[in-house]
């Protein structure tokens, strides 16, 4: 029977996550578990991917905010503390903002406007037009942006972020400034150390702030690079990817995790004899195109893989070659033509014509992103994703 069915991603049922759980065991025995009840098999080339979360849960990959206050006051003096670029965001950011403000006497807040790093706006970009501010050049204080623009409340989460944050320093004990201003030397007029917190641009920002005479730059990557007090720490990514556990600590982006993948990968091949794909993914990348928000809040999506999801896709663009090569065929002349051109690509199509309009995105990138969609944020209790035919093409039977 002629095969009718493409990608499948499924939402994989596991038991809540402890410090110190064999997490590859319980990976393996959810996703067998699962296809037992539910009737399907494995194949080779399937994608079996385990969401950040629960790696780092099982690592106890957690820190207090006092550690995060103690390595800031040691890193960066203590005093007056330039804090740039964060982005906007509760869950993300005002817990680490609490530890930061905590290792400091005062913090001058300088916030990028029209909008954070991954979109969150602070204002918008007809407000911007309608008061003729220009946001690559203009330095806003806060009492002129309060003239221009007033009170603005974030569309989904009902929060005026430059009163939050600054409520949160505050509180935390120290003094707090804010500017908004999108070119980071304008930190260096009121301090000369300096945190950049942004994510994917922050070895630009690093090093125009070093270039322009910051004395001392860190950013979110070098707090808690090693542990403060017993906390857990990540050597590579920092605070970078962590978010909230409780009021006074957070959970960090998992440690190294790559003998994780490769020993589900093992078990797999051993109990089924089929060679799977391996993942831990962190955020997805996309964008939502009301809110506006770019979801790539993690430093990468995939924080580690089996070497066989390395790469970008080598896919032809079926419509390009119905409307092109074989625009004169149709119905099973047509269906012969183009499986005959599936089966012969051979190399890269990088360049092609006949590749134009697929999508030109590393895979990790790709099924990270409809891992990260399939499993949600909340309540699925679906952490880990299996992937079923995604590396099939047109072509494929079985």
């Amino acid at each position: 029977m002629e095969r009718r069915v493409g990608t499948v991603s499924r939402g994989i049922r596991c038991p809540i996550i402890r410090k110190g759980d064999n997490l590859a065991d319980i990976i393996v025995e959810s996703v067998l578990g699962a296809a037992e009840s539910e009737g399907f098999e494995l194949h080779d080339r399937d994608v079996i991917a385990a969401t950040e979360s629960i790696v780092a849960r099982a690592q106890g990959n957690y820190a207090s905010i006092d550690a995060i206050a103690k390595d800031v006051k040691e890193k960066l003096g203590g005093g007056t503390i330039g804090v740039i670029f964060p982005i906007l965001s509760r869950n993300r950011f005002s817990i680490c903002l609490k530890g930061i403000a905590r290792g400091a006497k005062k913090i001058v807040l300088m916030l990028s406007y029209p909008s954070d790093e991954v979109g969150n706006e602070l204002v918008s970009l007809d407000k911007l037009d309608e008061a003729g501010v220009n946001p690559y050049s203009d330095v806003l204080d806060e009492k002129k942006y309060r003239e221009l623009f007033g009170e603005n409340k974030h569309p989904f989460t009902g929060v005026d972020y430059v009163a939050y944050y600054s409520e949160l320093i505050r509180e935390a004990g120290a003094d707090v400034e804010v500017i908004f201003a999108n070119q980071p030397q304008e930190i260096l007029k009121y301090t000369k150390n300096v945190l950049n917190c942004d994510i994917h641009t922050r070895a630009r920002t690093k090093r125009i702030l070093k270039a322009k005479g910051a004395e001392v730059v860190m950013g979110m990557d070098d707090i808690l690079t090693s542990p403060v007090d017993g906390s857990g720490c990540n050597e590579r990514f920092g605070l970078l990817g962590s978010n909230k556990s409780t009021e006074e600590s957070i959970k960090l982006f998992p440690r190294e995790c790559g003998d994780l993948v490769l020993d589900v990968q093992k078990q797999i091949l051993e109990k089924t004899g089929k060679h799977v794909e391996v993942m831990v993914y962190g955020d997805g990348a996309f964008k939502d195109p009301v809110g506006k928000i770019w979801e790539l809040a993690d430093p990468c999506v995939s924080v580690a893989n089996t070497p066989g999801l390395e790469g970008t896709p080598n896919e032809l663009k079926l419509k390009y070659l119905a409307d092109n090569d074989f625009k004169d065929l149709s119905g099973e002349a047509l269906k012969e033509a183009i499986s005959r051109r599936i089966e012969e690509k051979n190399g890269s199509l990088v360049g092609k014509m006949e590749s134009q309009g697929t999508t030109p995105r590393r895979l990790t990138d790709l099924i990270g992103s409809l891992c990260d969609l399939t499993s949600g944020s909340g309540d699925k209790g679906t952490p880990v994703i299996l992937v079923q035919g995604y590396f099939d093409n047109f072509t494929t039977d079985k």
